[in-house]
């Protein structure tokens, strides 16, 4: 019964993807040769549609990580209708870039899972806050062990993914208070195997990609378990946002229950998880994944993927009428 219900999901899953509602964006973005991007980590879009890419430069993950800074530039602004790249910054500050996040002012979070910490840059780049202990990890308040991603609600405050290690989501004041957390590892509701992407709409609802569990975990504003979300539609979530209208998207990265040409693709869902679109595959080509990382929303409706052995960012916009624009 388990493998008909999947192959059901899967059919489901091939006829919605016959028919997309978001198309890639042909040559987009007109990245110069020599910005190199190498892995892209996390990817946001601010208010005025300028697309902010947090990049490894070509650093690969090994362990131990590195000890040295990367040297070149880490972030990439884009401008999301035209694809030039406006300005960058980041380089000499981070040795693992990780997640990418922005909030309503515009401020640009970051983490890095080499250094262990979490950052929130103006979109200039200027250091505004800065938590956890440079290089140091650790299991309390004060520490995170490789923390993956950020969420921020509109009064400045916001939830961590940490992530890699600890296995738990810490909610913070704006000022950077430690004020809650929940998550242990494992697999039951409101535990977690690698708790990887977090997102907020606008109702305070957390989505957590808990990616190792192959599943969605929904949450209210103070942890307590709603909903999980999971099946070959859903795929191994790595990145998360929610759209202007409050649809939910993800990324799949792919997961190796499922057949490897099924693997990657892009999601979208309303609050109540129910599939909206599919689009994109597994593959190098224009709409295609290479380990799809991050995905974000812009103002526009226009959603952005970044891909980690892709080592690039796509756009996709929406085809169909009545959809944001």
């Amino acid at each position: 019964m388990r493998t008909l219900t999947a192959l059901l999901f899967i059919l489901v899953w091939q006829t919605q993807a016959a028919e997309p509602q978001h198309q890639v964006v042909a040559d987009w973005p007109t990245v110069p040769k020599e910005q190199v991007l190498g892995l892209c980590a996390g990817v946001g879009v601010d208010s005025h549609n300028r697309v902010f890419v947090f990049h490894r430069c070509g650093r690969l993950w090994s362990h131990p990580f590195p000890t040295d800074t990367i040297s070149k530039p880490t972030v990439s602004v884009i401008d999301g209708e035209t694809g030039k790249l406006l300005n960058t910054w980041g380089a000499n500050l981070f040795i693992m870039p990780h997640g990418l996040t922005i909030d309503h002012e515009d401020n640009v979070w970051l983490t890095d899972v080499g250094l262990h910490q979490v950052f929130k840059f103006s979109p200039e780049g200027k250091c505004l806050l800065t938590l956890g202990e440079r290089a140091v990890p650790g299991t309390d308040t004060a520490h995170f062990n490789l923390p993956s991603d950020v969420a921020v609600l509109k009064d400045g405050s916001f939830y961590v993914s940490d992530g890699y290690k600890n296995t738990r989501v810490m909610k913070f004041s704006a000022e950077g208070r430690f004020e809650f957390e929940w998550g242990t590892k494992g697999k039951e509701p409101g535990q977690f195997i690698l708790p990887h992407g977090i997102a907020i709409d606008s109702t305070g609802r957390v989505y957590v990609c808990d990616r190792s569990n192959s599943r969605i975990q929904v949450f209210d504003p103070k942890g307590t378990f709603i909903a999980q979300w999971k099946g070959p539609q859903i795929g191994r979530p790595y990145g998360i946002d929610v759209g202007p209208d409050d649809h939910i998207y993800l990324i799949d990265g792919g997961d190796p229950s499922v057949r490897a040409t099924l693997r990657g693709k892009a999601v979208e869902l309303d609050s109540d998880g129910k599939i909206i679109d599919t689009f994109g595959s597994a593959g190098s080509g224009a709409g295609q994944f290479q380990l799809g990382h991050d995905v974000a929303v812009g103002p526009d409706g226009c959603v952005y993927v970044a891909e980690g052995t892709g080592a690039r960012v796509q756009k996709f916009a929406p085809t169909t009428p009545g959809k944001l624009r």
